[in-house]
């Protein structure tokens, strides 16, 4: 009876946790129209990025196929010219706040851009058209920064003062190596705060405050504030090229650490030579279409136009920032080849009619196995409920995005659940029709045909990682389902089914079983 109790604890355990994870999906899919109107803002952003994400076929949207002309560079420029496209596509889509983009570069060269929800074609096109904007622009210092957060805090509290439901300046800032920052999510609040126009008033006039880069941290993942000057005192245009290298210098404190190297024009060399001269021990901060990407100090005055940038990189960041850099002064245009939108009321249909197979499906299988194996039918029953919401709760907590194909996956492991249950339940017959006991049987009937299940699911298993591996959209969303079901089948097939037989048969001593 402990040993039953101790692996029923266990599933009851799984399932409060799956339902819990699934409860924000429940919530946001089955609100009306009018409701989703009287909710606050965050409430629902926060409630959709808990929920189940749905695929381009299943919401509507646009895909993109995009191509990067070379006819225009030279060969060298022409190097590397699609991470380039890639890093500045990523960016845009990351500011316009596309939940689960799809941005991926081909064998061929083109990149496939898929933007679930997206139905403003015009406005994707535009942003993903135009020409980056890279810019090198100086950092106020930290004690105006701080003293402007300030004046602003003390104004919005005098504004707000009787509207108790108000979020202030401090209440979401936080410290970040030695500067300001604000939570990603709360990104929105901080720039609605500093749009007012008493708060613009209060920043000088020649100043503007941007946010970086998302970073991780041990709290999440959060954005650094810079207050920089409006005017750029350097853009993109006038950099030739930036890499990636191992510094080889003569100090010792960063002997064998990743830098970067830049390396301007004859203009923009006699420019930067004075931006440096003239502000050594100031921050300038690298901005490429409004985020500022890195902020390193300036410690000497270059006159060469040849400089690197120090930091705490890993190999991988830095040549991330070389090729934003490189991103901004690249001259070549990027060609929409393909496009598609798919609309809404399709997605909509999508769904309705993969519902309908999937429910058509969990019935037909169930009255299978209810009138064939009759009481242990049922338990195959539960087995398959319990399966299906496992599924669901894993890909919410992987921020698994569910697909068409993905919905075929899970019709597909309705089926694959059924017959590691038939497996079982005829091992039992035949251990019942050899004269052993309900006990004998059940326990024989579970541990023999354990390696056969345990064969099948893991040649499965095998092909679904291979289509996760190297297939993309439809089929890797197949993968993943199908994956995770194979997982979930497992545990529901062999350790929760057993959970019940062996309730009846070992501590109610049943001396028939119902099968």
């Amino acid at each position: 009876m402990r040993s039953v109790l101790y692996r029923f604890l266990i599933v009851i355990f799984v399932l409060g946790i799956s339902l819990w994870t699934l409860w924000p999906t429940v919530k946001y899919y089955t609100l009306a129209p009018s409701e989703k109107q009287v909710l606050s803002t965050d409430y629902l952003s926060h409630l959709k990025k808990r929920s189940l994400n749905l695929g381009l076929d299943l919401q509507g949207g646009m895909y993109m196929v995009l191509e990067v002309d070379k006819s225009k560079i030279s060969e060298d420029e022409a190097k590397g010219a699609e991470e380039r496209a890639l890093e500045i596509i990523r960016n845009r889509i990351d500011q316009w706040g596309v939940s689960e983009p799809v941005i991926q570069k081909t064998e061929e060269g083109r990149i496939i851009l898929q933007l679930p929800g997206v139905l403003e074609r015009e406005r994707a096109r535009e942003l993903i058209g135009k020409t980056a904007l890279l810019e090198f622009k100086l950092v106020a210092d930290q004690k105006i920064v701080e003293q402007v957060v300030k004046n602003i805090d003390e104004t919005i509290h005098n504004l707000w003062k009787d509207d108790s439901s108000r979020v202030y300046l401090m209440d979401i800032l936080g410290s970040y190596r030695g500067g300001l920052a604000v939570k990603q999510s709360d990104a929105p609040k901080f720039f609605e705060i500093i749009s007012l126009p008493e708060v613009q008033k209060l920043i000088p006039q020649e100043y503007e405050f941007l946010l970086g880069k998302t970073e991780e941290t041990e709290e999440g993942k959060v954005r650094p504030i810079y207050l920089v000057k409006k005017e750029a005192d350097l853009t993109g245009a006038f950099l030739k090229t930036a890499k990636h290298t191992i510094y080889q210098g003569q100090d010792p404190s960063y002997s064998g650490k990743p830098i970067v190297e830049l390396h301007f024009d004859k203009r923009g060399a006699t420019r930067f030579a004075f931006v440096t001269g003239s502000n050594i021990g100031k921050q300038l901060a690298i901005v490429l279409d409004g985020v500022v990407q890195s902020a390193p100090v300036i410690e000497e005055r270059i006159p060469t136009g040849d400089a690197i940038i120090r930091g705490n990189f890993t190999i991988d960041e830095a040549k991330e920032l070389a090729i934003i850099l490189r991103a901004g002064a690249l001259p070549a245009p990027i060609k929409i080849v393909e496009e598609r939108t798919i609309g809404a009321s399709l997605g909509k249909d999508s769904i309705e009619k993969g519902m309908k197979a999937l429910i058509i499906g969990f019935i037909l299988v169930i009255l299978f196995v209810i009138i064939y194996y009759k009481a242990s039918g049922l338990v195959a029953t539960l087995a398959l409920t319990l399966n299906f919401i496992f599924i669901i709760a894993v890909m919410v907590a992987l921020k698994a995005t569910l697909t068409l194909p993905g919905m075929a996956g899970l019709i597909l492991t309705v089926g694959m659940a059924v017959d590691a249950n038939v497996l079982i339940f005829e091992r039992i017959r035949e251990e019942l029709r050899a004269g052993k006991s309900p006990r004998m049987a059940v326990d024989a009937g579970f541990s023999r045909a354990m390696i056969t299940i345990f064969d099948a699911n893991l040649t499965t298993l095998i092909a679904a990682l291979v289509l996760l591996r190297f297939g993309t959209g439809p089929i890797k969303g197949f993968g993943t389902v199908l994956s995770i079901g194979i997982l979930s089948n497992f545990f529901t097939a062999i350790f929760a089914s057993k959970i019940i037989f062996d309730y009846f048969v070992s501590v109610r001593r049943a001396e028939k079983i119902s099968i």
